[in-house]
């Protein structure tokens, strides 16, 4: 006669008692009909609330400066969403999550340099910025991390260390993902294992200082321009952003801990063969994402709302095109030209030198077809005046 099993004692218990029914031939939750329909309602009303509010800026393509970037950051919840399910459905002993998970990771990288250039884009780029903050000092505070800056200045210099804080995530992050897949590959790689003999625990240390960085630069940009962004509500998408990126990759650490410590079992039996460390904690990760992504999708349609794109549509006379229309938004949008871009233009040790260079650059680019000419001419004009003042900018602070 099979024994009931005890009510939990603690809330972490069941994990444990979850772990043990399954290796005694019960299924475990997050493999049931239950967990996988829970987890759909979520995704799938999370998807419908985004690319409703995606649509919606795409129709009113009016600013695209700045609803590209937007665009680009609310795709993360379809991204994180359809990951984590797919992940979910496929748990088993061949670790698929394994590979979706490095897709999700190298769009999150995309996710935060795009956060960072559409404050630039709000604030009028990097020059009107500087103009702003230049000369003055940086305030001590132990909330935002300035206090080892007492008695500094604002320069060009820590407008280009924001940038490249936030750039190195976007390096780091694809590239630990490539190297996740090929320690995975060779059986060197499973989540959760702190084993020095592991990949897991030099990947999640380097992956830990990366977005420790990233997560520092974007307090330092928000203290030194909170009352100049104060205008577009940052608060609300800060903490948005933060809290899909950051908290998540935490949380899935804690989750690794967990099971570890041995709240969660290491070893699970699952569709009949046995599953190594990491897979149930990675399991749970997916499981609570899929749930957190309906939150949200609800909270980014609040922070990045499209009335003002639409009043701005509503009260224009002129001819939008060529962004008016939805395919040619969401072709920019998709582009990684621009990041690429900055990347070099950030990491380059002649950074002058690429200033002037991409100046040349833009005047010799032909105009293209189907009247998109004007526009294209009036964008020219506005990079090569913000390129000059840039260059003013570096100059100015390489002669102090």
């Amino acid at each position: 006669v099979q024994r009931p099993a005890p009510a939990p004692a603690f809330p972490g218990s069941f994990f444990l008692l979850a772990g043990a029914g399954a290796q005694e031939g019960q299924q475990l939750f997050l493999t049931t009909t239950a967990a996988q329909v829970i987890s759909g309602i979520f995704v799938w009303s999370a998807l419908i609330v985004t690319f409703h509010q995606i649509y919606t800026h795409l129709r009113n393509y009016t600013i695209p400066k700045e609803q590209r970037y937007i665009i680009r950051i609310l795709f993360i919840v379809p991204v994180y969403a359809f990951d984590s399910w797919l992940s979910l459905l496929l748990l088993g002993s061949h670790q698929y999550y394994v590979y979706f998970d490095s897709v999700r990771d190298c769009y999150e990288a995309f996710v935060i340099y795009s956060f960072l250039s559409l404050c630039f884009e709000y604030l009028g780029g990097e020059s009107t910025i500087m103009t702003e903050i230049r000369g003055k000092p940086i305030a001590s505070s132990c909330f935002y991390g300035t206090c080892c800056l007492q008695g500094m200045f604002y320069s060009i210099g820590f407008l280009r260390f924001c940038k490249q804080a936030t750039l190195q995530f976007c390096i780091v992050k694809p590239l630990m993902a490539i190297v996740t897949i090929i320690l995975q590959a060779f059986g060197k790689y499973h989540d959760g294992d702190f084993n020095v003999h592991s990949g897991y625990l030099y990947i999640t240390i380097i992956y830990n200082f990366s977005v420790s960085l990233a997560l520092y630069a974007l307090f330092l940009f928000y203290f030194a321009t909170m009352d100049l962004l104060r205008p577009f509500e940052p608060v609300l998408k800060f903490i948005t952003i933060k809290a899909v990126i950051f908290l998540s990759f935490w949380q899935g650490t804690l989750l690794a801990i967990l099971e570890k410590c041995g709240v969660i079992p290491e070893v699970q039996i699952i569709d009949g063969k046995e599953v190594g460390a990491g897979t149930v904690a990675a399991g749970y990760q997916n499981f609570i994402i899929c749930i957190e992504m309906f939150f949200a999708s609800i909270a980014l349609r609040y922070a990045f709302t499209c009335h003002m794109y639409r009043e701005k549509k509503e009260n224009s006379t002129a001819n939008l095109a060529p962004m008016q229309s939805i395919s040619s938004g969401l072709k920019e949008t998709i582009s990684p030209q621009d990041i690429v871009q900055d990347a070099i233009h950030n990491f380059s040790p002649a950074y002058q030198h690429y200033t002037q260079q991409s100046m040349q650059e833009a005047e010799r680019k032909a105009p293209g077809d189907n009247g998109h000419v004007a526009s294209k001419i009036d964008g020219q004009s506005s990079r090569k005046s913000k390129n000059i003042e840039k260059r003013m900018l570096i100059l100015s602070d390489e002669e102090l």
